[in-house]
């Protein structure tokens, strides 16, 4: 089985703006609720792949309840862990067009507060795992949960022997590469932050990429936005590819996308370059629309590549 752990899950509210503008009242053109986390959106893309899977995670109140009602009206396992106090957050997302540019601006709520006992609970959950499972943990933390959670995590799953992902940055990343994650993903400006350097040129990508794997990243892909994806991988070759074209409407959930796209191709085929596309694609694909990517928009992408 596939788990994705969100340890920040939320309810996001996307909508769309006409020139928006601050401080005046703005009339909303479209809107859309959808679960939202950067692992529930793994989770979403990996069913609409056909992957099967399980989302683990916080939820709390009435909201926490409506999130759980999303994600399995999408055919997505849930095995939540239910906080008594907060409830799970709403995220506000507002996509506007200002001379003929995409501006995105976002409002995040704070979320439940989870206990030492939530976190047990969890814990339990991953003790119950085996080496055939894979666990993917992307997003941040709030800020009640110490910043070791992380680490403590992947310890336990390396432990176990089972195969995980990691999407995140600075310390949260830093502080798991030596429990050597079967992949990480950051895009560029990510690299930058966790490394503290300049990057300019695709040589660059690659030798930020090599060091990351020094540390003990098994595989490294890093998100160039329209300009693609390079991957670096556990044998040391390094591919690339190019981005589909099309009309970006919203980037929220595309670097999750890339992700399960990467994850499916490479769990149906064990083959990297095949993988490095099929994650092209799906992020290509989430960026293309309002809502996730869906296995067509994926496969009639790929074509491009």
């Amino acid at each position: 089985m596939v788990y994705t752990i969100t340890f920040n899950p939320a309810l996001d509210y996307i909508t769309q703006v006409e020139n928006f503008r601050i401080g005046e009242i703005n009339r909303t053109k479209t809107e859309t609720i959808l679960p939202g986390g950067k692992g529930l959106n793994v989770s979403i893309v990996l069913k609409n792949l056909k992957i099967e899977n399980t989302a683990l995670g916080f939820v709390a109140g009435f909201t926490g309840e409506e999130l759980i009602h999303k994600m399995e009206s999408q055919g997505v396992k849930t095995d939540f862990v239910k906080v008594e106090k907060g409830i799970t957050r709403i995220n506000i997302k507002i996509s506007s067009i200002h001379e003929k540019k995409v501006e995105e601006t976002a409002l995040n709520g704070m979320g439940p507060q989870i206990t030492k006992n939530d976190i047990e609970v969890l814990f339990e959950k991953i003790e119950k795992m085996s080496t055939k499972d894979i666990v993917i943990l992307s997003g941040s933390i709030p800020k009640n949960i110490d910043n070791d959670i992380y680490e403590k995590i992947c310890k336990k799953l390396n432990e176990k022997e089972i195969t995980f992902i990691v999407d995140s940055t600075q310390e949260l990343l830093m502080n798991v590469l030596k429990y050597n994650p079967f992949l990480i993903k950051p895009n560029k400006e990510e690299l930058e932050e966790t490394l503290n350097c300049k990057i300019s040129t695709k040589e660059d990508i690659i030798d930020a990429a090599k060091k990351l794997k020094e540390m003990g990243a098994q595989n490294v892909l890093v998100s160039l936005g329209n300009d693609g994806a390079l991957l670096l991988t556990k044998d040391n070759n390094t591919y690339y590819s190019k981005a589909p074209r099309g009309q970006v409407v919203s980037t929220v959930g595309s670097g999750d996308s890339m992700v399960a796209g990467f994850l499916a191709g490479y769990y149906q085929t064990q083959n990297y370059e095949h993988a490095l596309k099929t994650g092209v694609a799906a992020g290509s694909a989430s960026a293309f629309s309002v809502e996730l990517a869906t296995k067509e928009d994926v496969d009639l992408l790929l074509k491009q590549l």
